[in-house]
């Protein structure tokens, strides 16, 4: 593994790890009724309910980490 590898690595779990507090932070204090509203009509988006919904938000710190993870490793090369 080279230097490059690693920095690729870490801007990539830094971003990801900053997009799921983002998304923990903006939960805290909410009631469940607006949870359950914001989680049904994320899902709505990809044509589901909250159980989607929950699928897209677990997805999304994952998808930014490997965005930036792929742009950096572009950027370096």
């Amino acid at each position: 593994m080279n230097d490059n590898d690693k920095g690729a690595r870490t801007v990539g779990a830094a971003a990801g790890a900053a997009t799921a507090t983002g998304i923990a932070l903006a939960a805290e204090g909410a009631s469940a009724a607006a949870m359950t509203s914001a989680l049904a009509t994320t899902g709505s988006l990809v044509g589901g309910g909250m159980a989607a919904g929950i699928g897209v938000a677990v997805a999304a710190p994952l998808a930014v980490g490997a965005a930036a993870y792929g742009l950096y490793k572009w950027l370096k090369d």
